[in-house]
Order: structure tokens, then sequence, then C-alpha cells
């Protein structure tokens, strides 16, 4: 698609993808079983995030052996991913979401216009991401590679991200703040992945998927409206 102008609010940007030691916290209820086991009265905020659904356990280990411990969680729905932020904004007291696509795009490129935030030529590639040519088919641990000029980590490849957005064709006239369509059949994933070769890795390179997918290559950061304490 053709490039196009869009006006973007304040906000802010997981440093690196959501890790397994995170996301474990809330989705294996690890959180509410530690305080149980230390004998901790539950904070106010740990009721009220103590009541946000959870998925379903898992009946496999979801990151098929590749490791977890510093490594980005994979393998969760969109929903299961915005579920994640809500708990998280209830634990904490701070609002967290997915990212829109446009503050994704504009977060990546980090005031650059090139293919990739670090220039047009994708020679560079394996100093920033992981993928296809160097990932031995297999995600790796969050922030090894170099940020991008806003210190942002694993923008291009390792998992790819979901994104808040439904999947449509770009407006090509200027949007203010766009949320893309209220409703539709697949959303949007962000970034490349550890799968992917050079051309999925862009800035503007875009996938989409059926909220309910799951699968090996995909995994989520959050972002905020205001900033976290």
């Amino acid at each position: 698609p053709l490039p196009h102008e869009v006006e973007i609010d304040a906000f802010w940007m997981g440093t690196h993808e959501a890790t397994w030691d995170e996301y474990e916290l809330w989705v294996l209820d690890i959180d509410r079983t530690q305080r149980k086991q230390l004998k901790k009265e539950p904070r106010e905020l740990d009721i009220v995030a103590d009541g946000v659904t959870r998925p379903t356990p898992p009946y496999t280990d979801m990151s098929f052996g590749m490791g977890k411990d510093g490594y980005p969680a994979i393998c969760m729905t969109q929903l299961a991913a915005k579920m994640y932020c809500r708990w998280l904004s209830a634990k904490t007291g701070h609002f967290y979401r997915l990212p829109t696509e446009s503050e994704w795009e504009y977060a990546c490129r980090a005031g650059t216009s090139t293919a990739y935030h670090f220039g047009n030529d994708p020679k560079p590639l394996g100093q920033y991401a992981w993928f296809y040519d160097n990932s031995e088919e297999a995600y790796h641990k969050v922030g090894l590679k170099k940020p991008n000029p806003w210190g942002l980590f694993d923008m291009h490849g390792n998992a790819r991200e979901w994104v808040w957005d439904w999947y449509e064709s770009y407006a090509s006239n200027p949007v203010p703040d766009p949320l893309g369509p209220q409703q539709g059949k697949y959303r949007v994933l962000r970034g490349g992945s550890w799968k992917d070769g050079p051309e999925q890795l862009r800035s503007a390179s875009r996938d989409d998927a059926s909220p309910a997918q799951t699968a090996a290559d995909i995994g989520f950061r959050c972002a905020s409206d205001q900033r976290p304490e």
C-alpha cells in the first residue's frame, strides 16, 4: 500500500515483548498462588486483578521447549493478550492495553521513514532482529539484539505481535489516531518473527490472523496512555 499520514496521540510502548515470566503470573494464576503460600493478605488492587478471567490452562508446554526464562510469551489468542493487559492494569493501578496498529508502526519506525528503522538495506538486520537467517528455527530471549533509536527491542522479528485493530485496507486520506474498523474477521499482527524473511520484517509489513488463532511465533507487547511509574 502507498504511504499515508496519521496523527498519533501521546502513548508509551513496552520496551520488549511480554515475557513468559510476566505473562504466566496471570495465565497460570502464579501471582495468587504465591500470595496464598506466603499467607499474604490481598491488597485492594489484588482483589480486582484476581477477578480478571484467565484462559483455559494450556494442555502442553506452549513454549515447545524453546525456553521461558526471559523469552517472549507466545501462543496466546488476541483476546488472551488483551485480558493480560486488563489484569496488569488492575494489578498495578495503571492502564495498559495492546497498541493500535498505527502506534506500533510509529514506535517501530522511531522517527525514520526507511524500510527498517536502521535503513533500507536489510543486510544489517541480523544486528537488530531474530529472523529466518539467524534464529536457528526458534525464538530468543528479549533484548539481546540492538534496540531501535527509541530504545525498543525486537520490533523487527523474534515474535509477531498482536495489535488492537481489525484488519482492513488503509484509508488513503490522513486519519487522526485511527483504531481501524469496529468489527471484522481478522486482527492485525506486526513485526514479523523468527520464522520470517527480511521482507516480512519491514516497519510497514502487516499480517493478519483470526483473533482466536495461536501460533509458536505470535506474542505481544503492552502499551499505555499514561506513563507507568
